[in-house]
């Protein structure tokens, strides 16, 4: 492989199957893919496939990025191809056929040795080099692969700030076994401390990044389409990461997972420090890139402590971003309650209720809603 530390970037201004395919070719020969190939090799293909989105939504991985990628393997001897993700909800052969159809990934693998995945089991898996998690449920085909290529989006994300190579990697977690760990890691920080437990563990070979059309705002899919034109690829997610959050413009501060790489030295902080392969001069920082709204302040640090306790409980109540139900745009559906972590949403008359006392503010039934009918309410002062 490459040295597992540059980022390739390339401008690819259109989602036509003949410039994806031609710079899709170049990114993994820049990596020297072809040398980790062989005959009766295992490869998945982890794209990003959160909900039933139609490509044109900026929600999900292009189905395009998909079939280069194997059109590239098939080119170079490889037959045994398989795509997976465990998208948000139920784990079940039901819901992966809907989201292969509406997200274009059935035509992707049309007419190729590739198949979709539709087992739905899991395997428990030791976690290596971990902080928090010994052990995660890891989806068959991931578990199973000898090589995986990770094709995510490149969008903002309500609750670690962005999502790139490493969040991508939360949908090898079986179904809603993923709010299981919201519930568990509530706080941002330690919940990107165990995404990133996930990511040593999986130990994806590749990571490609599609951002010809990414999502600014409040993703990872309440946000807007934003022409970024470009595609990306390194050996090393975080490092990958590390350039998509400056391009972003997000300060350390504001993506807790790369605060997270940062201080397990998976990633430098400055990129500065980072090689970066980019003949057509992409922007490393995007002007006016949108930040997802749900910020938070802390003033606990000037807090006298005899009232740390009634600031935090101050804090959650008014201080911190929520999620906020759009009564007009709700058809309820109950996607939002099936995905919450704590069980805190209600459908009551067709409309979907949330009990603030509960709600960790982990924006799952934000990221869920099939309609935008959730918005993030900000704190009056941040609209300032």
């Amino acid at each position: 492989m490459s040295d597992n530390k540059t980022v390739f970037l390339l401008k690819c201004s259109t989602y036509e199957y003949e410039a994806i395919e031609k710079n899709i070719f170049k990114l993994l020969d820049s990596l020297n893919l072809s040398n980790m190939l062989y005959d009766g090799l295992n490869v998945t293909i982890k794209p990003n496939l959160l909900m039933k989105r139609t490509p044109e939504e900026a929600t999900t991985t292009h189905p395009f990025l998909v079939r280069a990628v194997i059109m590239y393997l098939q080119n170079h001897g490889i037959k045994n191809i398989t795509v997976a993700d465990s998208p948000g909800g139920p784990y079940n052969r039901q819901l992966l056929a809907g989201i292969y159809r509406s997200t274009g990934m059935e035509q992707a693998v049309k007419d190729t040795c590739a198949k979709l995945n539709f087992d739905t089991d899991f395997v428990p898996v030791k976690s290596v080099n971990y902080k928090l998690c010994r052990e995660f449920n890891i989806i068959n085909p991931i578990a199973n692969a000898d090589l995986i290529i990770n094709i995510c989006k490149f969008k903002t994300h309500c609750m670690t700030g962005m999502s790139g190579g490493v969040k991508n990697l939360f949908g090898c977690v079986p179904g809603l076994q993923k709010p299981e760990m919201h519930y568990r890691f509530q706080d941002k920080q330690s919940f990107c401390s165990m995404l990133t437990d996930l990511a040593q563990t999986v130990s994806p070979q590749v990571t490609i990044v599609d951002a010809v059309v990414s999502m600014e705002g409040n993703g990872p899919s309440g946000g807007v389409p934003r022409n970024t034109e470009f595609l990306g690829a390194c050996e090393n997610p975080y490092i990958l990461d590390r350039v998509l959050s400056n391009m972003a413009g997000l300060s350390i501060k504001e993506s807790p997972l790369i605060k997270e790489s940062i201080e397990r030295n998976l990633c430098p902080s400055d990129i500065d420090n980072i090689n970066i392969s980019n003949p057509d001069n992409i922007p490393l920082k995007i002007e006016n890139f949108a930040k997802p709204d749900s910020k938070d302040i802390d003033f606990s640090s000037i807090i006298p402590k005899p009232f740390k306790k009634i600031f935090r409980v101050v804090k959650k109540k008014y201080l911190t971003s929520s999620p906020y139900i759009k009564y007009k745009l709700c058809i309820g559906c109950g996607k939002c309650a099936e995905s919450c972590p704590p069980k805190t949403i209600n459908i009551v008359n067709s409309k979907a209720i949330i009990n603030y006392d509960n709600c960790i503010r982990c924006f799952c039934c934000h990221e869920m809603c099939p309609v935008k009918a959730i918005e993030v309410k900000k704190f009056k002062l941040f609209k300032i």
